[in-house]
This record gives C-alpha cells, sequence and structure tokens, in this order.
C-alpha cells in the first residue's frame, strides 16, 4: 500500500511546486481538471461528488491523526527510556562510589608484611618483563599496522577526493552532502531562459532523474541508497540551474556517490565539521563522534572508546587492589 501511494509522488511534487499560492492552489488545479475534463460534477447522483471527496477527506484525516498519535507516543516512549537510563546510570554510579569509599586500611602482622613485600616484589618483576613484552608487540603491530594502511591507500587511490562539500564536483554538475541530506546542482549551459515546464525532475525511492525535455538526461541512475521522497525537492535557480535537494533514510552513512555509475569518493577523507555535524542532535553527534574516533583508532591500530574503556577499569581495579595477584590472569 506504501509503493503504490507513492508512485506517484514525483509528478505531484513538481505539480505541488509550480503552485505559489500553496496547498490551496493546487486543490483548485485538481477540481478545475476535473470540472473541465470529467464528468466528476455531473456524472453521478446528485451529491455523490460531494460524498466521495468528503469520504476521501475523513479517511486520510484520520490516518493523518494515527500517524501523529504515534509519532508522539513513540517519542514519548524514547524520552521515558531515556530517562530510565539516565536513572540506571546515576544510580550505578553512586553505588560504585560508595563501594570506593569503603574502609580499605588493614594492620598487617610482620610475618604478613613481609609476604606481602615478597609478593610485590615478585610483581614489580613480572610487571618489567610484561612491559618489555608489549613494547615488542606494540612494534610488530606497528609494522603491521602500515602494511595494512598500504593496501587499504592502493584501494582507494583511484576514488576522488571530497569537495569542501563532502560530495564531488563531477564534469555535468556537483553535489554536497551532510549525514542527513544531499544538494545537487545541475547548470544548463542554453542560450535561453529555462521555466519549470522545460525541466524533467523525476524523484523517487532508488531513482533520479534531471534534465531538459528533448534532451538526453543529465542525472540518470540508481541511487546509492534509499531517500525520502515526501521530504526531497528541486527548484529552478535564475532560468539556468536546477538544484535537487534529497533526504536520506539512513541518517548514519557517507555516501560516496549520487547513482551507481558515478565515479566514487574516498569517504575516509570527509571532514565531518564541513558537514554542519553541530546541527545534529545531541545523542547522535555523540554517536557520529564516537564512530569517527574508533575508526581513527583503528587505522592506527589503537583501542577503541570501548576497548579504553575496559583498560581503564582493569587498572582502577587492580589499582585498588594491589593485594590480588593479576600477574597470570589473561584480558581481551
Amino acid at each position: 500500500m506504501g509503493e503504490e501511494e507513492e508512485k506517484y509522488d514525483g509528478m505531484l511534487l513538481v505539480m505541488a511546486q509550480q503552485h505559489e499560492g500553496g496547498v490551496q492552489e493546487l486543490v483548485n488545479t485538481f477540481f478545475s481538471f476535473l470540472r473541465r475534463k470529467t464528468d466528476f460534477f455531473l456524472g453521478g447522483d446528485p451529491g455523490a461528488a460531494e460524498k466521495l471527496v468528503k469520504e476521501a477527506y475523513d479517511h486520510h484525516s484520520k490516518l493523518a491523526l494515527k500517524a501523529h498519535k504515534e509519532k508522539q507516543l513513540k517519542q514519548e516512549k524514547e524520552k521515558k527510556e531515556k530517562a530510565e537510563r539516565a536513572a540506571k546510570l546515576a544510580k550505578e554510579e553512586e553505588e560504585r562510589k560508595k563501594d570506593n569509599n569503603g574502609p580499605r586500611i588493614q594492620e598487617l602482622t610482620d610475618e604478613e608484611a613481609e609476604k606481602l613485600q615478597s609478593e610485590l616484589d615478585k610483581k614489580e618483576e613480572e610487571k618489567m618483563k610484561k612491559e618489555t613484552s608489549n613494547e615488542e608487540k606494540a612494534s610488530e603491530k606497528g609494522d603491521k599496522g602500515s602494511d595494512s594502511e598500504a593496501e587499504e591507500d592502493e584501494k582507494d587511490k583511484d576514488k576522488l577526493k571530497p569537495n569542501s562539500g563532502n560530495g564531488a564536483d563531477l564534469p555535468n554538475y556537483k553535489w554536497t552532502q551532510t549525514l542527513s541530506e544531499i544538494d545537487i546542482v545541475v547548470p544548463f549551459d542554453v542560450k535561453f531562459r529555462i521555466k519549470g515546464r522545460d525541466v524533467v525532475v523525476d524523484i523517487q525511492r532508488r531513482s533520479i532523474k534531471v534534465g531538459l525535455k528533448g534532451h538526453p538526461p543529465v542525472l540518470e541512475g540508481q541511487l546509492y541508497n534509499e531517500i525520502k521522497v515526501e521530504e526531497s525537492s528541486w527548484l529552478l535557480d535564475d532560468g539556468k540551474v536546477v538544484t535537487v535537494h534529497l533526504e536520506k533514510i539512513n541518517k548514519m552513512e557517507w555516501w560516496n556517490k549520487i547513482v551507481t555509475t558515478d565515479p566514487e569518493i574516498n569517504t575516509k577523507k570527509i571532514c565531518p565539521e564541513n558537514s554542519k555535524l553541530s546541527d545534529l542532535d545531541g545523542e547522535t553527534r555523540g554517536m557520529v563522534e564516537k564512530m569517527m574516533y574508533d575508526q581513527r583508532q583503528k587505522s592506527m591500530g589503537l583501542p577503541t572508546s570501548e576497548e579504553q574503556k575496559k583498560q581503564d577499569i582493569l587498572k582502577k581495579f587492580m589499582a585498588q587492589h594491589p593485594e590480588m595477584d593479576f600477574s597470570k590472569a589473561k584480558f581481551s
């Protein structure tokens, strides 16, 4: 049902964008068409046309209210879950602080003190051996990391470097992107001033077509990923340039091309600060920054944020419990 409803969205969006008077003018155009080109008003029983319009209005009004209510409930649920998670974390932090503040001073006998000193000396010796071993492993890992980076560079050498908007400047058009949207600028090298009726723009969930009537399309093909048709649009600027705005469905992904036949850009060289990272909400921005940090760490052969967190917790625990022997323990 959803795909069937969206079947004519591209065509209807083009019509809507050409009605400067908004929805009122668009609706008037529909009824004008029905009056002039069909027997909608006079072909049925008295009142049948009015009844049909009212039934359609009632049906879609209920669907709109239902969708709005579901969206509100979803937002409230997410807000409640977020608050519960925050409360749980706060409680765990409070309990952890209480545990850390507990008494840890214990008087030892001479025999226990001598035994403890012996164990500490042994641990210190093993620690030095372990550090030497870790340095050797780190050196080996660094060499492997260099080889891995060289292989990745070899794969990416034919890819385009992103432009200042994290997209690409192609011969017939240019495009830029943020994590949530894409803007495409298509200039037309013609000697006359283009009007809306001269332009062909077809935006679908998985495809796009932009050009002039009677001419081969400047941009046509299957999109890199799905977009929201209802939130995408296009406009004609100064009678020479068509600007297309696409809203991504997956807002956690960089596109490496617009259509599958385009040359790829190297997404590893994207600069998020050029993509309005500050415009994202706090939770999404945090996820994106964490993802970028982890990607950089992996490329350098260093621990990710989760791995570093585990290491910090372990070091803190070991510092708080010097009486425990971790020399034979293995951690991942």
